[in-house]
């Protein structure tokens, strides 16, 4: 498969082996082996607990972007670039986890002494750098930042803060996925995540029960009950990169996982707001050049892609052959209290949180169902569909914007969920909300002792092990001002547009 987009990445062809763990190339790539281990019984009923240094699975570190509220205009890039080097900083900190194992073994306090105290020393360096940023540009940056510079070791068997399918209808031995005397958990593959406790039976979750604070919103049916479809395809153009125009601008590389697009065909980290508006779009409408952008899903069948030796791909844990979705339905809805108002042009919103593992589930977003079983949703699990059934991936955005904005320093403040009531609160305007619906056809994975076979996964920083939880998406509006007024009239004349 190639690839519609500029070529910047050296691929990577080193094989680096220590102890037990290695990253190697195979299957595509940099294989990010993540040989973790979790207290659990062996097959003579015992319970074998391996030692605390080895227990550590990934790296916990503050999401310094989130805490980061008044940032100047003038400053908003150097930031922007500073938060990606701490992303960069992880990804290194974490290869380095993987690749040290057997010297975890032999010393307790290997991950301190060599991994997670020189990453506070880094961070601490880049954090006292935005500070600096901050205040020269005029702003008043917060002197507490520098209590988010230390990170800690996550161990196996701890999973994110907050709820989750914590019932019935998980699948037993999840962080058991190495078997008896195996050094380590991972999906088989030798890749870290996803694993056999990442998956549910779409018939083992109850119907009308979702594990995220952030609820789909229902369509409009007492304010603007109208909607507006626009067809985008399905990337067709095979228009891929590990970039992120709203996170990380003009730094290369800034997701550190492949993205899907659809619409604008000019999108990439050192595209202006020019650039987009100039740009050719894949949208039926010509006048809908907005971008539309998620994490790729793939399938962990050893398929070489074309980013295998790549940085976002194979170099960073993300392997196998990307899925395209079967059918990407894009679509505008309105405001449950009233009329919706025009999204202003270049308005910028992310949803879902690419770090939700261990962040927590705050900003968690994406829903994950079956065709057939869209009453069944769940947001930190994969489902395993019954044949014939596609798997679903469903997101609708934040509704509510603040009138004046169409960025926020943590790219969240401008945007915010409706009420439970529809309502938008602090004096936030309703805008029509954005809601994609992905469906895939994707054969269903299987478990055998307790290591899941095939699996698929969503892309992700390397540390966040290909949970589902962590899928986001992103939006930037580009559609000319009659395209806009369409969609807004629509919505609030009650009819359905395309």
């Amino acid at each position: 498969m190639g690839r519609n987009t500029r070529k910047r990445r050296m691929p990577l062809a080193t094989k680096i082996v220590a102890g037990a763990a290695a990253l190697t190339v195979g299957g595509g790539g940099l294989v990010w082996a993540n040989f973790y281990a979790s207290a659990h019984e062996d097959h003579s009923g015992h319970n074998r607990t391996r030692s605390a240094a080895a227990q550590v699975a990934t790296i916990d570190c503050p999401d310094v972007g989130q805490k980061i509220r008044d940032v100047p205009d003038r400053a908003r890039g150097e930031v922007d670039g500073e938060l990606a080097t701490m992303d960069s900083q992880i990804t290194n900190a974490y290869q380095r986890l993987a690749t040290t194992r057997r010297a975890q073994a032999g010393d307790a306090q290997f991950v301190q002494n060599s991994i997670l105290g020189p990453l506070k020393d880094r961070r601490k360096a880049i954090i006292d750098r935005i500070q600096l940023e901050i205040n020269r540009a005029g702003g008043k940056a917060d002197d507490n930042l520098d209590e988010l510079a230390a990170c800690q070791g996550r161990p196996a068997d701890q999973m994110q803060n907050g709820g989750g399918q914590n019932g019935d209808g998980q699948m037993d031995d999840g962080q058991n996925q190495g078997g008896d005397g195996d050094d380590g958990d991972d999906n088989g593959n030798g890749v870290a995540g996803p694993v056999a406790d990442d998956f549910v039976d779409i018939n083992d979750v109850q119907p009308n029960t979702r594990d995220s604070r952030n609820g789909l919103a229902a369509d409009g049916d007492g304010g603007s009950t109208g909607t507006f479809t626009t067809d985008c395809g399905v990337n067709e153009n095979n228009l891929f990169n590990s970039d992120n125009l709203i996170a990380a601008p003009g730094v290369d590389n800034g997701a550190h996982h492949t993205h899907d697009y659809v619409g604008n065909q000019d999108n990439d980290a050192f595209s202006s707001d020019e650039d987009l508006a100039n740009a050719d779009t894949s949208c039926q409408n010509q006048g809908d050049k907005s971008t539309y952008y998620w994490p790729v899903l793939r399938l962990q069948d050893g398929t070489q892609e074309f980013d295998a030796n790549d940085q976002g791909g194979g170099a960073e844990g993300n392997i196998g052959k990307i899925l395209k979705p079967a059918e990407a339905q894009i679509r505008f809805v309105g405001s449950r209290q009233g009329d919706v108002v025009a999204m202003p042009k270049f308005l910028r919103i992310i949803t879902g949180d690419a770090k939700s593992f261990t962040n927590g589930d705050a900003n968690a977003n994406t829903s994950w169902s079956c065709s057939g079983f869209e009453d069944r949703q769940v947001t930190d699990k994969y489902p395993l569909c019954p044949d014939g059934s596609q798997v679903l991936r469903t997101v609708n955005f934040q509704s509510c914007w603040d009138g004046q904005n169409i960025d926020s320093a943590n790219h969240r403040d401008h945007m915010a969920f409706v009420q439970e009531d529809g309502s938008c609160a602090n004096g936030f305007q309703a805008v029509p909300q954005l809601q994609i619906r992905l469906a895939y056809d994707i054969p269903t994975p299987t478990v055998e002792n307790g290591q899941v076979q095939n699996p698929y996964a969503v892309d992700s920083f390397p540390e966040q092990l290909h949970k589902p939880i962590t899928d986001h998406n992103d939006f930037i509006n580009v559609m000319d001002e009659d395209l806009m007024n369409e969609v807004v009239d629509c919505i609030n004349r009650g009819e359905d547009c395309q």
